[in-house]
């Protein structure tokens, strides 16, 4: 059983402006005790309901907590998020989901490591105790680990639970982050950003709650799981064009050697080239091999280029100094 963590010293946070941003989706059930723990655990900060596109009173609910209420019209995590982002101005921010499932009361605890160690992202790392085991279902645990390890092994990252939901934000994270997903897969682009540009991050434990009876969860672990794994590709792509263009030559390059030594073998001993399709084929190959790599270089200054860019919009916001 996981016991819980000591609760976090007291901290003075009346000299930050913090924004608690919730995207919700269909969460009339749970999202009034979401925003009230939030107001109770943290009375500095502004919290902010983003209602997407939901059918049933999610609205209604929040507004009655006196909580900021917006919508965003377009389906999808990720288009919240950049919303978010754009319109809200603060010194920190703390992005929650209006499920009630994540540890609202460690929410001091992640703003503490934010400030004492200057960081500019810290995760709430999900752990459940063993009465809450169904909270977090075994497919989505297992598609977790499998990601997290995929971006571990194409970023060389430290951490051991990249799809959570419950993370602490600088303000120059939020400012320099593009946020291009349109769904769940924004947090595995919150991790490569950081990555990306060598940005100080940590994760922190926290405890994972089941759902109220009734509430259900809106990821599908099949479908969103696909749509992780194609953009943790694309990023690795975009974010290290040289290595992901080099494996594509070296895999060519392989194939071609392996169809034509054979024939160059028959030559040197004959002065016969027997087998013109394979030798055609051979040498296409290994042109695109020789094409991939032309294509990893440039894009890798290309893609220096955009880091170099990123990096100083990154700098051109202060980051948070812990008092």
């Amino acid at each position: 059983m996981l016991e819980h963590l000591p609760t976090a010293k007291t901290l003075s946070l009346k000299n930050y402006h913090i924004a608690v941003l919730l995207p919700c989706h269909n969460e009339a059930l749970a999202i009034a005790q979401v925003v009230t723990k939030f107001q109770s655990t943290l009375p500095e900060a502004k919290i902010y309901v983003y209602d997407n596109h939901s059918t049933d009173n999610t609205a209604e609910q929040a507004m009655t907590t006196g909580a900021v209420v917006r919508h965003e019209p377009r389906l999808g995590k990720g288009n919240v998020i950049r919303r978010m982002f754009a319109d809200i101005e603060a010194d920190i921010y703390i992005m929650a989901d209006g499920d009630n499932t994540y540890e609202v009361a460690a929410v001091r605890r992640l703003v503490q490591r934010l400030l004492a160690e200057q960081l500019d992202m810290v995760i709430g790392m999900r752990r459940t105790e063993a009465r809450e085991s169904a909270a977090y279902r075994r497919g989505h645990r297992g598609g977790n680990a499998f990601l997290t390890g995929l971006v571990k092994f194409l970023f060389g990252a430290r951490l051991l639970d990249m799809l959570s939901g419950y993370r602490v934000f600088s303000r120059r994270f939020v400012k320099s982050f593009p946020a291009l997903s349109s769904g769940f897969e924004i947090e595995t682009e919150f991790t490569i950003h950081a990555l990306e540009l060598k940005m100080a991050f940590a994760e922190e434990p926290t405890l994972y709650i089941a759902r109220l009876p009734g509430s259900h969860s809106k990821l599908k672990t099949f479908k969103d799981g696909w749509r992780v794994l194609g953009t943790a590709l694309l990023l690795f792509k975009e974010v290290r064009p040289f290595l992901f263009f080099g494996i594509i030559f070296v895999g060519l390059a392989l194939i071609s050697l392996i169809l034509g030594i054979p024939i160059v073998k028959t030559f040197l001993e004959t002065g016969l080239v027997p087998r013109f399709p394979t030798a055609i084929l051979a040498a296409s190959i290994m042109l695109l091999a020789f094409l991939s790599l032309t294509c990893g270089l440039i894009l890798d200054s290309v893609a220096r280029g955009r880091r170099e860019a990123k990096r100083i919009a990154y700098l051109a916001h202060p980051l948070p100094v812990f008092d």
